[in-house]
């Protein structure tokens, strides 16, 4: 199989995972540094952190407008935790899943998974789509991802027309939340982890619960079914109450994540930040606009796809230079089975647009290389990001991962 490598002077400076994990403004390390004594290594259930998991409760419920009477939630675990707290705490009997990429389908699995639970239903649709929630007796619980990180497919948070009255919406959002609108009225449960739009580390999991969720959450926990305690959400719940989590957390997480959500909405709030997303996407959609092949997904996670089999099964990038997050990675290589070929940018609302004016000359590069592959001519324009000279602050990234190529930008100031 034969390589493309990007040159040197064509590498990043910093090629660091653009929006999972996202790099964190320089603004919230500096206040980290100045601050983060007064918090680092004090029990979590002392003021001092207590007082950042209520900025934080504070902070999500201005930012996305939740109604009275909804709550939000924190535990630790990040959002693979949550799948399992869900099935325990939240899936009555039965669920039904859109399945619609790597993520989405894993919460399928805890469900199908789980012997006290009926066996889900699974919706799915090839990668690039999404399904649509059907109506279905016997369902207490839909289970829908607002963005599919794998594919950077986003869908609409609607509840199922005509599903039981009582039936909970569970919205997986971790690299939706904050880059995409949603009104708190078409999901009762809306969780994620911080570390994409809301520049923070992982191993935490933030859910807005609404009246009906909570009732649920406690319903279950009193009908008998064993929780394992560190899987219960009605503890979770209590705590966050308390405006702690169940057990330690990682302060400094806590710490980023609440100067962040002040910053977002300091800065305008949700309608600021998801315009903030779609501004800095559509830098890479001007250019998927005009490319023949290339089809647009979503804005958090910026991705186009090659039409057919056209780019698939071709490129090796090479590893990304050593810098703060360790050694290079390994090269990796695409598949050799025929399909659609992604490119995918980070446009988390920290970064701005900055951090994809750089990816012009490689995505020139590298898309051109992959026609030479293929014999074929691909004129300037259809490889121009739309990047007026000197835009660009922060270099972006490239790197291969998984299935498929993963083009990242580097968040920085925009």
């Amino acid at each position: 199989m034969n390589e493309i490598v990007i040159p040197d002077h064509l590498l990043p400076a910093d090629g660091r995972f653009g929006c999972g994990p996202s790099k964190i403004r320089p603004e919230q390390l500096a206040a980290l540094a100045r601050s983060g004594a007064a918090y680092l290594g004090t029990s979590h259930r002392q003021g001092p952190v207590r007082s950042l998991v209520r900025r934080i409760r504070e902070g999500m419920t201005d930012l996305f407008s939740l109604p009275d009477g909804f709550e939000v939630v924190l535990g630790n675990g990040g959002t693979t935790a949550f799948w399992e707290i869900a099935a325990f705490g939240l899936v009555d009997q039965k669920a039904q899943h859109l399945s619609f990429g790597e993520f989405s389908s894993k919460f399928a699995k805890v469900t199908a998974a789980a012997p006290w639970l009926d066996a889900p239903t699974v919706i799915e649709s090839p990668p690039g789509t999404h399904p649509q929630p059907s109506a279905e007796d016997g369902v207490d619980a839909y289970a829908l991802t607002h963005n599919e990180t794998s594919t950077g497919v986003a869908m609409p948070v609607r509840r199922a027309a005509d599903a039981d009255a009582d039936a909970l919406v569970l919205v997986d959002a971790t690299s939706g939340a904050g880059g995409l609108p949603v009104r708190a009225s078409e999901f009762d449960v809306y969780y994620f982890a911080p570390q994409k739009s809301f520049g923070s580390d992982g191993g935490l999991w933030i859910a807005l619960m609404s009246p009906a969720a909570l009732d649920r959450a406690g319903k279950v926990a009193a009908s008998g079914r064993y929780i394992p305690e560190f899987f219960s959400l009605q503890t979770a719940i209590d705590n966050s109450r308390k405006q702690q989590t169940y057990n330690t957390p990682a302060v400094a997480t806590l710490f980023l994540l609440a100067d962040q959500v002040e910053w977002m909405l300091g800065q305008g709030g949700l309608g600021w930040t998801t315009g903030r997303t779609a501004q800095s996407s559509a830098i890479l959609y001007q250019w998927a606009e005009r490319a023949p092949y290339a089809t647009r997904r979503s804005p958090p996670a910026s991705t186009t796809s090659s039409s057919g089999s056209k780019l698939a099964g071709l490129a090796v990038l090479r590893p990304r230079p050593p810098g703060p997050g360790g050694p290079g990675r390994p090269p990796g290589r695409l598949p050799e089975a025929p399909g659609p070929s992604r490119a995918r940018w980070g446009a988390v609302p920290g970064s701005g647009g900055s951090g994809l004016g750089p990816q012009r000359p490689r995505a020139r590069h590298l898309v051109t290389g992959l026609a030479a592959r293929l014999g074929r001519q691909v004129a300037a324009d259809q490889v121009d990001l739309a990047c007026r000279p000197g835009r660009a602050r922060v270099p972006g990234q490239c790197l291969d991962q998984r299935a498929h190529v993963r083009r990242r930008a580097a968040p920085g100031q925009g």
